[in-house]
């Protein structure tokens, strides 16, 4: 029986790309694997596909009574809804330790970098197994989507001598002209409804019994928000009521400027102050320096929440 190899709900460029990197290593190593997917692909996802010749993983929402091996999350909010009936057989992941737990022994893949296929790249050098030009096109998309062509803290030594190692072997010959493209078609949002911009990159965590989401937007540019704003927060009112949850944070990211603006939508704004030491105007917060939700944002709010 071969596994699914998946990553977490609203899946970005990191889930969709590592869930095929692993799985094409695993069936490499004898492992029958088949990489599958939680949601809809997002337009910087099928310009990855697009450019390197893939089709977008098989979308797959049941995993009761199958083997899985997770890749970019560890949060049960972010994985299959019956991953509590599935076996996980192992985790790939770069994000601090979330609420899964397993009923047997699995492998574990769990390092400090700005990207899931940072670490994949890691499997492929421990197996000693040869990365494929299109894959390896893949992977280095994804680090960069991930590490905001290397402007986020979250970037290592690790993730930029990867992202060398494999545009070699894809044979790109400038990766930051490559991760201007993906921002670029990131920053296309013209004409797009309000609720698929607030779910394009959306994640849900339970902070200390509270439900609270947090999407982000990565741009070249914030003026292409001028026209939307109000009704992107009008949008993540009703996301948050529909939701049952506590908060909904939307991160307008300026990957030039370097920081992001914050959309809130909140029982308690005061939580806003405590976690940043800004005190929110008008439902709005400027966070200078801010690029990484997984290092920026959630930590500092986990915190104010405990």
């Amino acid at each position: 029986m071969a596994m699914y190899v998946v990553g977490h709900k609203i899946p970005d460029s990191d889930s969709i790309c590592g869930a095929i990197a692993l799985a094409y290593l695993k069936n490499q190593i004898g492992e029958a694997a088949v990489p599958t997917r939680l949601g809809d692909i997002s337009p910087e996802t099928q310009f990855i596909l697009d450019r390197f010749g893939f089709e977008a993983p098989e979308l797959k929402l049941s995993y009761a009574g199958e083997e899985v091996y997770i890749v970019d999350h560890t949060e049960k909010t972010q994985a299959p809804d019956d991953i509590d009936e599935a076996t996980i057989v192992g985790v790939v992941d770069h994000h601090k330790l979330g609420d899964l737990t397993t009923s047997t022994p699995l492998e574990c893949w769990i390092r400090p970098v700005g990207c899931s296929n940072t670490i994949i790249k890691m499997m492929y050098d421990f197996y000693n197994i040869e990365i494929p030009k299109d894959i390896a096109g893949l992977m280095l998309c994804a680090i960069l989507s991930d590490t905001v062509i290397f402007k986020s803290p979250t970037c290592t030594t690790a993730d930029i001598k990867c992202v060398e190692a494999l545009a070699e072997i894809a044979h790109v010959a400038d990766v930051k002209e490559l991760g201007m493209d993906m921002f670029k078609v990131k920053s296309a949002v013209e004409g797009t409804p309000a609720r698929d911009l607030v779910m394009r990159d959306f994640k849900d965590f339970n902070m200390n019994g509270k439900l609270v989401g947090i999407g982000q937007l990565e741009v070249i540019d914030l003026s292409v928000f001028d026209d939307i704003k109000t009704d992107l927060e009008a949008d993540i009112a009703k996301l948050k009521e529909e939701g049952g949850r506590h908060s909904v944070l939307l991160l307008l990211t300026d990957i030039m400027k370097e920081g992001s603006q914050m959309l809130i939508s909140s029982d308690d704004e005061g939580i806003i102050e405590t976690a940043y030491g800004v005190k929110p105007e008008h439902s709005r917060v400027w966070l200078d320096g801010v690029l990484s939700r997984k290092k920026q944002v959630v930590p500092p709010l986990q915190d104010a929440f405990a």
